[in-house]
């Protein structure tokens, strides 16, 4: 079946030989010239084509739902980021006193990013969930005691009042609506009025490579997240990668429709920066890939056509099922786009040959599947596919500009990254710093991979699992959780969210598993019926009796053969690090907080767990 056509911009590498086994891969093609400031390309853009839509926003009403688009053009953009830049520039704020920003995703907040970079004031946009779904606010309070910010800004009192109140102290704080009645906020009309003077053209000569434009938290497993610094160059360079990795990007201005955070780098570094960098229109989508989230994200696919389209496994299995249905669904996405993207956990095989089954009844051609492997610390993008001919695990070569060290371990290879868009640390965090890089300087990711074909370099690298996730069985098997993983994840599918592979230093291998809401069609039970009894319902159980049963017949050894799954009801928990807001399990966040479970699970002492064959109830 052919593909809608799609360059890829590496598909040669060069490898060469260290000491002990180590080796070093980089692209052929050269990394070209790039900006030394993100704020240089929203300059041009403003000046070249001032009337195009840089982002859109459908208007909140009253009642919560959410109406037409409320758009801001480029030269719109700079006009008001100039005077926010002013508004700071007279705070006197800086990298010891930068931005705190506890909002989700909106035009407001864009803005205020904006005008940072203007002023060379860094940001930090927060997790939103810190402030919204934690009951403790301890990770929020973590956040602003390393940042020590001179401003905070929320989009409204109503919902962020209550964490403001609990962790922010006198700092002072910026509301888009409302007001709290114990204490003074300033409005952000009063910042958006603040007319630029000279300072702010005399601040942006003064911005820089080396200028830090924000921090972003890493999710944290065990330990508390950690800020990790993301300077001009490190955005600028990545950007430039990107466009030689992925052409698309500079053979028209991108359109996306997009929900992912800002707070994390594939929303707020790798989409906030593309659509800057290349002139782009952001569509601001305020869905989710969850039950409640999806129907907006639906409704905005149905009106904009994006040209990339960008999603986590999850929001990719919900569009799949839906297009099978939805005419107009999938005559608008598939109208115009080049390329879907996805990233933040394994995308089920099952889930891919179902959209390319959707797309060929529906357009005779395939959209290619493009992925990668990067993280907060490298900007984020840092490996990419090299042809349409895609499967799950596959991530391809290096991007220009980047160096990757193949550092074998345990029997396993560690990727390790050098280049112009790899942080140069995390922010007062000198210890952390120091143990995440190595003696030539390459940061250490902890991720493994291995060949596509050993005999063909140039087809580039494929997941392999976590380094740190790894564990043995009491037999001194190593269990390679990442592939392991993947491979339950698509036999439960589309049933499965994720599953946390268990076992250490027993003798066999089990998995937990967080289910989708799809469950609760086997089940028989009304909507409203708690999980819990969902998952121990005769249709539910007898779905995943067979799962284990075919787990653990096409095992080779035990270190791949599955032999108890256990569902789990009880919700992943952002307080406890279990899960991001994008949806992303932490295996060692679960398994750390949930021992007591993971031990009564393998002394067969858990109700309703499930192995080959029958059902311990």
């Amino acid at each position: 079946m052919r593909y809608r056509p799609l360059r890829f911009g590496v598909t040669r590498a060069v490898l060469r030989e260290g000491a002990d086994g180590v080796r070093y891969l980089r692209a052929e093609q050269e990394l070209l010239p790039y900006e030394q400031r993100i704020t240089d390309r929203l300059v041009h853009w403003a000046s070249t084509d001032p009337g195009r839509t840089f982002m859109a926003r459908r208007v909140r009403q009253a009642d919560g739902s959410t109406g037409d688009w409320r758009k801001v053009s480029y030269g719109e953009a700079l006009a008001s980021a100039m005077n926010i830049a002013q508004a700071l520039i007279e705070r006197g704020l800086s990298a010891e006193r930068p931005v705190a920003i506890l909002g989700e995703n909106s035009l407001e907040h864009a803005l205020l990013a904006l005008g940072c970079l203007v002023a060379g004031v860094p940001h930090c946009p927060v997790s939103p969930a810190y402030s919204t779904v934690s009951q403790d606010y301890d990770k929020l309070r973590h956040v602003l005691a390393t940042l020590t910010p001179g401003l905070v800004f929320a989009p409204d009192a109503a919902r962020y009042g209550k964490a403001i109140l609990a962790a922010v102290a006198d700092t002072e704080v910026v509301l888009a609506e409302g007001a709290l009645d114990t204490r003074k906020t300033t409005q952000w009309s009063h910042i958006l009025r603040t007319q630029a003077t000279g300072a702010v053209e005399a601040a942006m000569r003064q911005v820089g490579p080396d200028t830090i434009t924000k921090f972003l938290f890493t999710s944290g497993s065990t330990k508390l997240p950690k800020a990790v610094i993301n300077t001009h160059r490190m955005w600028c360079a990545n950007q430039q990668q990107m466009r030689q990795s992925m052409p698309v990007l500079a053979e028209e201005p991108p359109v996306l429709v997009d929900w992912l955070p800002w707070n994390h780098t594939f929303g707020g570094n790798h989409n906030f920066g593309l659509t800057i960098y290349n002139g782009g229109t952001l569509y601001i989508d305020d869905g989710k890939p969850t039950p409640a989230g999806m129907a907006e994200t639906l409704r905005n696919l149905r009106e904009i056509a994006p040209t990339v389209y960008f999603n986590v496994p999850t929001g990719f299995e919900a569009i799949a099922h839906a297009m099978k249905a939805d005419e107009v669904l999938r005559k608008k996405l598939l109208s115009r786009v080049r390329m879907f993207f996805y990233a933040g956990a394994a995308l089920a095989q099952p889930v891919w040959d179902l959209l390319h089954a959707v797309q060929e009844a529906e357009i005779g051609e395939r959209i290619v599947m493009g992925t990668g492997l990067g993280m907060t610390e490298s900007s984020p993008f840092a490996i990419f596919i090299t042809n349409p001919d895609v499967k799950s695990g596959y991530l391809g070569l290096p991007t220009p500009g980047m160096e990757l060290k193949l550092v074998p371990s345990d029997g396993k290879t560690e990727v390790r990254y050098k280049g112009p868009n790899v942080t140069p640390g995390y922010w007062r965090a000198p210890q952390e710093t120091a143990e995440h890089f190595d003696e030539e300087g390459f940061f250490c990711t902890g991720d493994a991979v291995q060949w596509i074909a050993e005999d063909d370099v140039h087809q580039g690298l494929k997941f392999d699992g976590r380094i740190a996730e790894d564990f043995k069985l009491a037999t001194g098997t190593f269990v390679s959780v990442g592939p392991l993983r993947a491979k339950i994840i698509a036999a439960g599918a589309p049933y499965v969210q994720d599953a946390v592979v268990t076992g250490l230093n027993r003798k066999e291998v089990g998995a937990l598993i967080f289910t989708t809401a799809a469950v609760r069609q086997l089940a028989g039970l009304p909507d409203d019926a708690p999980l819990k009894g969902v998952l121990e319902s005769e249709g539910v159980q007898r779905h995943f009796q067979q799962v284990v049963n075919d787990l653990a017949a096409h095992g080779t050894g035990s270190a791949n053969r599955v032999v108890r799954l256990h569902l789990l009801h009880e919700p992943p928990s952002i307080d406890k690090g279990e899960v991001t807001d994008k949806g992303s399990i932490n295996q060692r966040a679960v398994l750390k907080h949930r021992d007591e479970l993971v031990q009564a699970f393998h002394d067969d002492q858990l109700p309703f767990t499930l192995k080959p064959g029958r059902v311990t109830p």
